[in-house]
C-alpha cells in the first residue's frame, strides 16, 4: 500500500464540501490549512484572546469522596485518584457557573481544559474543570463500572460529581449554571444536558459542544488508523519516538534554547524539522493509543476481569506497572470495546450488538432532544479527523442555525483562535 494511500482516504472522508453560507478560509484567518497540523499545533500566540493568567485567578483543587469502597480495593499505588479532584475558579461575588468536561483520557487540568478555564474566568465566570469520564483518575475514583464508553453511564457519573461539587461548594453565589465540553467532553456535556432535564439539579441555561464526535464508533475507528500510518525511516532499529525527539532535538540545538510551551510545534514545522503528514498523524494516533491503554488496564484491575492483570496477581506500592501497561497497549479502543464495554453493556443493560451499542452512545440518541433544544449549540471544523462521511449532514439537519462550522482547524486545534473565543462568549452570553 502507498505511504499515503490511509491519510489521503482519511481526509477524503473528513473534508465534505461547503455550503455557499459557509465562512471560507480567507474569512476565517486562522493559518494552519493542515489538519494534523492544526490539531497538535493549535493556534499561534499572537492569533489568541487575551485572557488572564494563572497570577490573576483565584483558583484552588478539591477533592470529593466518591467511591468510598475503592479505599481499600485498589493497590496502593493508586493513593492519588482514590479521591475525584476539581478544579475551582472563582469571581469575588455572584456570578455565572460553567462546568468544563475534559476530552478523551483527559483529566481536570489539560492544557485545553486550563484555556477555557482562562477564557471563561475573564469573562466574569466561575468555572469548574472536571476530569473525563475515560481518564485514569475520573475511573478510579467516580465511575461507578469503571468500564467508561456507555455514555448514559457516563453522563449518571458525571451529574453526580457536579451535585457533589455543588454541595462542596454550597456558599459559592452561583447566578445560573452552564456547561461544555471538548471532543468526548462534548458528547458527554450532550447527555448530561439531557439527564438535567428530569433531575433539574441545575438547569442549564446555555450548553455549548466543543468539536463533539458524531458516530462515537467512526471517531474511535479514524484515531486508532492513524496508528497505523507507514513513516518513513521507521524499522526494527528506529521507533517513531526516537524520529521525533531526534526532530525536537536537533531543532532546539538550532534555537539555542529548550522551550516546551504548547506552542512549540507551530515554530517548529516552520523549521527544517517540521514533521511530514505522516509523523504528524502518527503522533496524534500514538496519543490517542495511550489514552486506550490507560482504560483498558484501569477498568481491567479495578473489576478484576484478568484480560490485562491475571486475576489474583499482587500488587502493591512496591509493583511496576509497567508490564501490564505495555499489555495494555496492544489492546486498542477496539480491543477495549469487544474484550470490556460490550460484555458490561450486555450484562447490565440486556445490550445487542455493536450497531446498537453504537446508537445508543452516540449524539444519533439524542437526535430529538438536540433539534428541539434551543439552548444547546455546537461549534465544529469541517476538516476535523474525528469525523466521518454523513457527520456534517447530522450536524446540519439536527442543529440549524446554532452550528457554527469553521472551515479550518483540525481537532479542536482552534479553540483558543480569538474568533473561536469570541463565538463562544457571544453565545452564553446569549
Amino acid at each position: 500500500m502507498p505511504q499515503l494511500l490511509c491519510l489521503l482516504a482519511l481526509l477524503a472522508v473528513v473534508q465534505p464540501s461547503l455550503r455557499a453560507e459557509d465562512l471560507s478560509a480567507e474569512d476565517y484567518g486562522y493559518p494552519l490549512a493542515n489538519p494534523f497540523e492544526a490539531s497538535i499545533a493549535t493556534t499561534p500566540l499572537d492569533l489568541r484572546a487575551d485572557v488572564p493568567g494563572d497570577d490573576d485567578i483565584d483558583q484552588a483543587d478539591y477533592s470529593l469522596r466518591l467511591r468510598p469502597e475503592r479505599e481499600f480495593t485498589l493497590p496502593d499505588n493508586f493513593w492519588a485518584v482514590k479521591r475525584l479532584a476539581y478544579r475551582l475558579a472563582r469571581q469575588p461575588g455572584p456570578a455565572p457557573l460553567i462546568f468544563i468536561i475534559s476530552g478523551t483520557g483527559a483529566n481536570y487540568s489539560a492544557g485545553k481544559t486550563e484555556s477555557l478555564k482562562r477564557l471563561f474566568y475573564g469573562a466574569g465566570y466561575h468555572v469548574v474543570q472536571l476530569s473525563s469520564p475515560t481518564s485514569f483518575d475520573f475511573i478510579a475514583a467516580a465511575s461507578r463500572f469503571a468500564t467508561p464508553g456507555y455514555s448514559p453511564d457516563d453522563a449518571e457519573d458525571l451529574y453526580r460529581v457536579m451535585q457533589a461539587v455543588r454541595a462542596q461548594q454550597h456558599e459559592l453565589p452561583v447566578t445560573e449554571f452552564h456547561l461544555t465540553g471538548y471532543s468526548l467532553g462534548a458528547l458527554n456535556a450532550a447527555f448530561v444536558s439531557k439527564l438535567d432535564e428530569t433531575r433539574q439539579s441545575f438547569g442549564f441555561k446555555r450548553v455549548l459542544l466543543l468539536n463533539p464526535p458524531v458516530n462515537l464508533y467512526t471517531s474511535i475507528r479514524n484515531l486508532d488508523r492513524l496508528v497505523q500510518t507507514r513513516v518513513e525511516a521507521i524499522d526494527d532499529s528506529t521507533t517513531f519516538y526516537e524520529l521525533v525527539f531526534e526532530k525536537l532535538s536537533r531543532y532546539y540545538q538550532q534555537q539555542g534554547y529548550i522551550n516546551l510551551d504548547e506552542a512549540v510545534l507551530f515554530d517548529l514545522q516552520q523549521s527544517p524539522q517540521r514533521l511530514t503528514d505522516e509523523q504528524m498523524a502518527m503522533l496524534i494516533g500514538s496519543v490517542f493509543r495511550l489514552s486506550a491503554a490507560d482504560i483498558a488496564f484501569t477498568s481491567d484491575l479495578i473489576n478484576r476481569r484478568g484480560l490485562i492483570v491475571p486475576p489474583g496477581y499482587p500488587i502493591d506500592e512496591g509493583t511496576s506497572l509497567e508490564p501490564f501497561f505495555r499489555r495494555a497497549l496492544l489492546c486498542d479502543f477496539d480491543c477495549y470495546i469487544t474484550e470490556q464495554l460490550i460484555p458490561m453493556w450486555r450484562a447490565r443493560y440486556d445490550g445487542g450488538s455493536l450497531t446498537q451499542l453504537i446508537d445508543q452512545v452516540s449524539l444519533y440518541a439524542l437526535e430529538d432532544y438536540l433539534r428541539q433544544s434551543t439552548k444547546i449549540a455546537v461549534m465544529h471544523n469541517v476538516d476535523d479527523i474525528i469525523l466521518g462521511t454523513g457527520d456534517l449532514g447530522f450536524l446540519r439537519r439536527t442543529f440549524g442555525e446554532r452550528l457554527i462550522l469553521y472551515p479550518r482547524g483540525g481537532h479542536c486545534g482552534n479553540l483558543n483562535y480569538r474568533v473561536n473565543t469570541q463565538d463562544m462568549l457571544e453565545f452564553f452570553r446569549g
